[in-house]
Parts: C-alpha cells; sequence; structure tokens
C-alpha cells in the first residue's frame, strides 16, 4: 500500500506549511470538535483535510477558516460558495447543464431547477480562500480546486503539493492539463478549459 494515504498527506501538508513559517498555527481540532462541526454544518472532512486540521489549525493571512470558533454564518457561506457560484452564472451568464433539461425561459424557474440539481453535487469543503477539497471520509488525494463561479481550476494535484504551490517560496502554477477527479466539478473544470470539448454533462453557456 502506498505511504500516501490520507493521513500521511494531510500531516505532511501541515508540517509543510508550518516550515514555510507565515501563519500561526494553532492546535489542531480534536475528535470532539471534529463531530461538533461535522454535525453542525453536514458534511465530513477528508481524510487528508481531517489529518491536516489535527496536526493544527492555521490562522493569519490567506483566509483559512476558522472552524473552531469562527463566525458560523461565514463558515456556511464558504461551503455554499461554490454552488452560489454557479447559480450566480446561471442567472447572468447563461450558466446550464442539458442534464437539466431545457432551461426554463424564467429566471426564477431557472434558478430553481439549477438550485435542486445542484443539491445533489459532492459538497466541496474550504481550505484556504477559493481553494477546495471535496467532503467524504473515504476520500483523500484529490486535487485542490479553485473555485470562483464556473471558474474552476485545479490549484494542487493533492493537499500537500498545494500547499507547496500556493505558500511555497517558489510558488508554481499546475501546469496545463491538470485533471481534477470529483464528479460534476470536474467535468465544470473540463468544460471550463475547452467550451467545445465532449463532456458528459453537455455543459454550456447559452
Amino acid at each position: 500500500m502506498s505511504l500516501r494515504n490520507g493521513p500521511w498527506l494531510g500531516r505532511r501538508a501541515a508540517r509543510r506549511l508550518a516550515e514555510f513559517g507565515l501563519h500561526s498555527i494553532m492546535p489542531g481540532l480534536s475528535e470532539q470538535e471534529f463531530a461538533r462541526i461535522e454535525a453542525e454544518f453536514g458534511f465530513e472532512f477528508a481524510e487528508d483535510h481531517r489529518a491536516f486540521l489535527a496536526a493544527g489549525v492555521p490562522m493569519g493571512p490567506g483566509g483559512w477558516p476558522d472552524w473552531r470558533a469562527g463566525d458560523p454564518k461565514r463558515l456556511r457561506d464558504q461551503l455554499r460558495c461554490p454552488v452560489e457560484g454557479l447559480l450566480f452564472d446561471v442567472e447572468n451568464a447563461g450558466f446550464w447543464v442539458e442534464d437539466w433539461g431545457s432551461r426554463p425561459a424564467a429566471t426564477a424557474d431557472a434558478l430553481a431547477v439549477a438550485g435542486h440539481e445542484l443539491a445533489k453535487v459532492p459538497t466541496m469543503v474550504p481550505i484556504a480562500g477559493h481553494r477546495y477539497l471535496p467532503a467524504g471520509r473515504e476520500n483523500w488525494g484529490h486535487p485542490v480546486l479553485s473555485m470562483y463561479q464556473s471558474d474552476v481550476i485545479v490549484y494542487g494535484a493533492d493537499l500537500l503539493d498545494y500547499i507547496g504551490r500556493e505558500f511555497g517560496p517558489d510558488r508554481s502554477a499546475v501546469g496545463p492539463g491538470a485533471e481534477a477527479t470529483v464528479p460534476f466539478w470536474a467535468d465544470v473544470l473540463d468544460w471550463n478549459n475547452d467550451p467545445e470539448a465532449p463532456n458528459p454533462l453537455k455543459l454550456r453557456r447559452r
């Protein structure tokens, strides 16, 4: 079995961030704190994200969520941001998914359909700012996505790679062709990169 499992990735990412010395690192979340957070907000951290926060909770520049004592409304807003961003583009930029059926003529009806469909997509959990990993205890090793409305790009091959690229001394972008792996959001990324490319969800602008 590879050593790059979820706990290993999370702990190594936390160690790397601490080595850069850019942030205050508070004590890691306890099992009791994880249980409270996941019950309150209705998701489970991915294994690597969980191990990262168990090792230490970053504070300071970068938009780190304060899962321990942050404003619950702000945390919910961060959790909702990927879906709300797509709804914004449904309303203002003609974003639509053909698998949702024909787009209703009325914007309010289109938003209702899109909201119903987007309630089914995988939950994305903020790492820092607009950078996200998918929720789910069975998950680890997914690429980190930068998510702003329908502008979705890969920001790191995994959590460890992301920390180095975002906060390291030799910051660099992920090369072209980097792929997301989380369902639905990977298709948004593919469509965003090449509107003419074949896409299982047939995402399109109208």
